[in-house]
């Protein structure tokens, strides 16, 4: 039995051997603003739930350890205490990951990490979207713990509404665990699933992702990829130059398709039968031809981002992009 003495260890020594050993912990998505409505949205694991009469819960945004500099969180919860605290689900870990970047004061964490806000009812920080329960929040008091770099800071926040998406729940009207597959933080990049174990997340770049919102449009709005896709493209250091772009559309050339388009016949398999007996002369005049061309395009988009995807899980992320980005200049 090894026996230590906190004050023997650095701060970064002695917080990594407590966050290894107090876990799993849940994580709190906080979303705050300040007194210009500017909003931030940042993950904390220094988190639980502490009364249920009145019902209470506690995060804490510890002092930043390399300098002692306070987080934009609680510089904003001493402007506006309000919050709004939403769960974090394995749906949605790496975009959470991603705002925990340390983007400047004034950057909204929504649009970097490619959360969507929406209006709260009692509180002015918005919600996530993306998150199954969200609860507003006001702050009944703010505790610091300490002046120096690591020390932490109390917020003791009073639930004032639990929104809950039904989607989550079991035939009693309570939260299934399996169902919400929430997530927990232990040590390092280790992570718990509620429905599934450990598993890891790489930490985000100590500098700074491009975001969510530097991702091409046709990106943003993929129905094939998903927000952990998203995520972990918004953490790339930067976009892939051209011959990047070159290059990945080389590669996809010579992709095994088999299990990636396998829903697919060809790019113009929905319009098979429509033109068989048609010459082009009656296609064109009949305008199908123009909405002929507008599905094949859909089609090939998806192909590409199935093949993108397909890298993401192999963690080629960077050829990932630059493949997503050649699509998108091809279809201007």
């Amino acid at each position: 039995m090894r026996t230590i003495e906190p004050g023997q260890l650095s701060i970064p020594q002695l917080q990594g051997l407590l966050q290894g050993a107090i876990a799993p912990r849940p994580i709190a998505f906080v979303a705050t603003c300040d007194r210009q409505g500017v909003v931030n949205l940042s993950p904390f694991s220094f988190y639980n739930l502490f009364s249920a009469h009145p019902p209470v819960l506690i995060f804490s945004p510890a002092l930043r350890a390399r300098d002692g500099s306070s987080k934009h969180t609680l510089q904003n919860l001493l402007e506006v205490p309000e919050c709004t605290v939403n769960g974090v689900t394995h749906a949605m870990v790496q975009q959470t990951s991603l705002a925990s970047s340390e983007y400047p004061r004034g950057v909204n964490e929504f649009l970097k990490s490619g959360c969507s806000p929406i209006p709260s009812i009692q509180v002015s920080p918005p919600r996530v979207a993306e998150s199954p329960v969200q609860m507003e929040c006001r702050v009944i008091e703010i505790k610091a713990l300490g002046q120096g770099p690591g020390a932490g800071n109390l917020v003791i926040c009073e639930i004032m509404l639990i929104h809950i998406n039904e989607v989550i729940l079991n035939e009693q009207g309570a939260i299934d665990p399996y169902k919400s597959d929430w997530v927990a933080r232990l040590g390092g990049d280790w992570y718990a699933r509620s429905s599934h174990g450990l598993f890891t997340v790489p930490k985000p770049l100590t500098t700074l992702g491009i975001g969510v919102d530097a991702l091409p449009h046709s990106v943003q709005r993929s129905t094939v990829l998903t927000g952990n896709d998203l995520g972990l493209l918004g953490n790339l250091e930067k976009l892939p130059t051209p011959e990047d772009c070159r290059t990945a559309r080389l590669q996809m050339a010579s992709v095994d398709m088999t299990g990636v388009d396998a829903n697919m016949t060809g790019v113009d398999a929905n319009v098979t039968g429509v033109d068989a007996n048609m010459t082009g002369d009656a296609l064109r005049e009949s305008g199908l031809d123009q909405k002929a061309a507008g599905e094949q395009q859909v089609q090939e988009q998806e192909r590409v981002h199935r093949v993108a995807q397909k890298w993401i899980t192999m963690g080629k992320v960077k050829e990932a992009l630059a493949l997503l980005m050649a699509e998108e200049a091809s279809d201007h």
